[in-house]
């Protein structure tokens, strides 16, 4: 575990990570300063009701399990940037492919999801 923690320390300080899929990889702090510049749009898939608990200010709710998630995703402008996340990683890191193939241009990944940023006390909203 705490290999894994180095790691993820070492990761974030490099600042973005880019997979071969064109998604940055951004820790909860690189993506609350994305979010405080505006220079995203927050992309929850979690359920309805995990977002109703709780969710990063201005975020837009679309569920990964939906049946229409990808027809949902489909309707998004293509010309924003958005940051993609979940609870822990899981289901957001499921969803790129699909971000992809919706043909969506600029995307970060919140590695950590919404329990990460939590985790580091950032503002959320209910």
């Amino acid at each position: 575990m705490a290999a894994a923690m180095a790691l993820v320390e070492v990761q974030a300080a490099e600042g973005p990570k880019k997979t071969d899929e064109g998604v940055k990889h951004v820790s909860a702090k690189e993506a609350q300063k994305l979010v405080a510049e505006k220079r995203v749009v927050v992309l929850d898939v979690r359920t309805p009701a995990e977002f109703k608990e709780g969710h990063i200010p201005g975020a837009t709710n679309v569920d990964f399990k939906a049946t229409d998630f990808r027809k949902r995703i489909g309707q998004l402008d293509k010309s924003k940037t958005y940051l993609v996340h979940c609870a822990a990683g899981g289901r957001s890191t499921q969803s790129l492919p699909i971000l992809k193939e919706q043909e969506l241009k600029s995307v970060y990944h919140l590695d950590g999801g919404f329990n990460g940023w939590k985790k580091e006390g950032l503002a959320i909203e209910k």
